[in-house]
Formats: C-alpha cells, sequence, structure tokens
C-alpha cells in the first residue's frame, strides 16, 4: 500500500481532525501519537479553553480601568497555558475513556485505542504538560495560583461524569470556562461578582456547543450506555439548544453590566454589545443544526470559535472609553 493510497487511520490519523493539520504536515514523526493525544490536530478545544480566560482578562480590565504589561503577558501565558492544559486534559481523558473510545466509530483511531500510544506513555506526556503549565501559572498571583490548583478538581471528574449523570456537559463547562475566573484574577488580584457572572454564562455557552458535538455520538454512545446532553434531549434539542443560548447572553450581559457600573455610558453600551454579538452567532447556528447530519454538527460546533471571538473586541474597545 502505498502512502497515498493509505486512510487517515492507517496513517495513524484521527478520524475527526483536520486533513493537512500542521501535526499531520509537519510535524516529527516520533512526536505526532503524542500531539494527536492532546488534540493537537484539533485545535477548537484548545479554543474553547482559551476564550473563556481572554473574556475574564479584557473584562477585568474594563471592570478597573487599567491595563498593565503584565497583563500582555497574562494573554500570552494563558494561550499558551490553554494548549497544555487542554493537552492534558484530552491526555487524561483519553486514558480514562481507553475502553470506551475503542467501541465508538469516531474515537477508534486515537492514539490509545489504536495502539500507537501506550498508557504509560500517556501518563509520562500528561504530566510534562501539567508541569510546564504549572510553571507559567506560577508566574501570575497568589489568588491565581490557588484558583489554577483548584481547577484540576472538575479536570479529573469529568471523564468519569458520562458514566453517572446525563450532564457530563455541565462538568465539561464548569472545568472548561475556569480561566474567565483565574485571568479576571490574575489582573485584578482578587474574586469578584463580574467573573462568577462570565463564568456561569461560559458554563451554559459550553452546554449549548457540547451538546451539538455530543450528538455525532449519540448512536455509539447508547448502544454502550454513555449518557450525554444529546441522547437526554434527543428531537427536542433545539429547544434546549435555545434556552441555553438565552442564559449564555443573559449571564454575560449581567457580568458586563456588573463590571461598568461606574464606567462611562459609552463605554456600557460598547461592551454590552459583546453578548448580544455571541448569541447572534448561536443563533445563526440554531438555524441551520440538523441533528442527523454529522458533518454539518461538526462544522457547527468548530464555528463557536468565532462566536467565542465575537465579544472582544467590544471588551476592547469599551476599556478605552
Amino acid at each position: 500500500m502505498t502512502e497515498t493510497d493509505k486512510t487517515p487511520e492507517a496513517a495513524g490519523q484521527v478520524a475527526d481532525a483536520y486533513r493537512g493539520n500542521w501535526v499531520d504536515r509537519w510535524a516529527p514523526p516520533v512526536t505526532r501519537p503524542y500531539l494527536r493525544l492532546s488534540r493537537a490536530d484539533r485545535p477548537i478545544g484548545t479554543w474553547l479553553l482559551l476564550l473563556p480566560c481572554w473574556w475574564g482578562l479584557l473584562l477585568g480590565m474594563v471592570y478597573d480601568g487599567r491595563a498593565t504589561l503584565h497583563d500582555l503577558w497574562i494573554f500570552f501565558g494563558c494561550a499558551i497555558g490553554a494548549f497544555l492544559m487542554r493537552g492534558a486534559g484530552c491526555t487524561w481523558n483519553d486514558i480514562t475513556d481507553r475502553h470506551i473510545d475503542g467501541s465508538v466509530a469516531r474515537t477508534a483511531s486515537r492514539p490509545i485505542p489504536s495502539g500507537q500510544v501506550s498508557v504509560k506513555g500517556a501518563l509520562v506526556w500528561l504530566v510534562a504538560q501539567a508541569l510546564v503549565s504549572f510553571g507559567i501559572l506560577l508566574t501570575f498571583n497568589i489568588a491565581a495560583i490557588g484558583l489554577g490548583v483548584l481547577s484540576l478538581l472538575p479536570v479529573a471528574i469529568y471523564p468519569f461524569a458520562k458514566r453517572f449523570t446525563w450532564w457530563p456537559q455541565v462538568f465539561l463547562g464548569v472545568a472548561f470556562n475556569w480561566g474567565a475566573l483565574l485571568a479576571w484574577t490574575a489582573h485584578t488580584g482578587a474574586l469578584q461578582w463580574p467573573a462568577v457572572m462570565l463564568y456561569l454564562a461560559g458554563i451554559a455557552w459550553t452546554l449549548f456547543y457540547d451538546t451539538i458535538y455530543a450528538h455525532q455520538d449519540a448512536e455509539d454512545d447508547a448502544l454502550i450506555g454513555v449518557k450525554s446532553t444529546a441522547r437526554l434531549f434527543g428531537a427536542n434539542s433545539p429547544r434546549w439548544l435555545r434556552r441555553f443560548l438565552v442564559l449564555t447572553v443573559t449571564l454575560m450581559a449581567v457580568a458586563v453590566m456588573l463590571a461598568t457600573l461606574e464606567g462611562h455610558f459609552a463605554a456600557v453600551l460598547v461592551a454590552i454589545c459583546g453578548p448580544w454579538a455571541l448569541g447572534w452567532h448561536l443563533q445563526w447556528q440554531l438555524r441551520h443544526l440538523d441533528i442527523e447530519d454529522n458533518d454539518l454538527l461538526l462544522r457547527l460546533f468548530r464555528s463557536n470559535r468565532d462566536a467565542g471571538l465575537l465579544p472582544l473586541p467590544f471588551f476592547a474597545v469599551a476599556l478605552f472609553l
């Protein structure tokens, strides 16, 4: 069999990765299984972990009306940390799900069930990513460091949630949006109510996009007994997604209002456009949703990178008003 004849799985690629991604094209062959284990060939998860960090940082800057040079490091430190911690979280998830993943068509090609990486090798890779992330965390203030350490608890629990609850997406939201609390605190030095409301908005957003994502596996999950909101809602998913949309926009709007209570009217007006822009994109996703079309579901899920970017320019402009 020639290289061009190989299927993605035979070539070591993962079934739902971007074709022609940088890992498959440019990474040294020896590193590819570990980078695939970290989902480096599927960057959307890093974006979804990073964007709440940037929300929290920028809204925190709006809250106290200042920006410092250290904020630039928080901005880039969160980006590096999101890449590493998403990789560590995915590695942990694949270690705990290695028997389940082999029974699901979309995940059977992942490095552990396909035999590219051993469990021992995955554990070593997990520790390496976590240690570098911890080094970045130590450059933040004490309160942020404490929050960063505490975030390990929901990360550790999440892979098991689908075994005992129909709402594992809540646990994912708790873990994936922690950066909103951490980045806010890294800038302001303390945790305040706007950050908490922003965090809750992120959890509602996660319920929206990960329910869409989970519909890809609904049939396989039913066969092996794995729970999800996609299975729980079934054909009623659009109705539930609309509720999550409204909750996301409302909670983010409350966070913005709390953060701009003492700001100029222009700053409030601009900042409040952020949640409405996010809501517009989520409504666009709902209009195109077809829970029977897996290719479309994946495209809609990936489009949440653009959705999550939309509030940022509004928050940034509000800072200077």
